[in-house]
């Protein structure tokens, strides 16, 4: 399983969803990767080095989540086709699993290549409060002919399938949470403690 973003700061809504789907789609670990810079959003206001360090900390008791640096490295504008490509290389026809949230995949005809990356994994999409899968359009299109309810079916292939993911639904953001330390509110109980401190 991969679970990109920014993690600027990573909540407990990336961490629910990355344990979802590890144990609903069978998974033998989750890799966090934190971007450098992305196009669909502001830059990060951590530094880099930070916002992998709350990661670490954040995932310290959990052995089957990873920090992975790969796009921090490479630096520049992140995009998901070159992170796919790249693990692709090193994993071979490993089945690949990229979670996200429903809201981010109503978009993901916006990202780079976005084609590209149905034949590089799967997508396992988590339902998020107030929104609902695009009906029409190249997105429902693929959406038809790749959606799978069988989450066995993702171990079957490397890539290509779609799997909604019925997590538990925390409508959280990490722009809220900023916004909650700009006014000088706690954040207790939305951020592991080793982030909030």
């Amino acid at each position: 399983g991969l679970l990109g973003g920014a993690f600027d700061p990573v909540h407990v809504g990336h961490l629910r969803l990355a344990l979802e789907a590890l144990e609903r789609l069978a998974l033998e670990r989750v890799l966090f990767i934190p971007l450098a810079g992305g196009l669909h959003r502001q830059p990060p206001i951590a530094p880099a080095p930070l916002r992998v360090a709350m990661l670490a900390g954040a995932i310290a008791g959990e052995p089957r989540f990873a920090v992975d640096t790969r796009e921090i490295e490479r630096g520049g504008t992140s995009y998901t086709v070159d992170t796919l490509m790249a693990l692709r290389a090193e994993l071979g026809e490993r089945p690949l699993v990229w979670l996200l949230g429903l809201d981010a995949f109503a978009g993901l005809p916006g990202w780079q290549r976005w084609t590209e990356l149905r034949g590089l994994a799967h997508f396992a999409v988590a339902m998020r409060p107030g929104t609902r899968l695009p009906d029409t359009g190249p997105l429902a299109q693929w959406l038809e002919q790749a959606r799978t309810d069988d989450p066995a079916a993702l171990a079957a292939s490397p890539a290509g399938r779609v799997c909604m993911l019925d997590a538990p639904p925390l409508d959280l953001a990490a722009s809220g949470v900023r916004a909650l330390v700009a006014a000088g509110r706690s954040i207790r109980y939305l951020v592991p403690d080793t982030v909030g401190a």
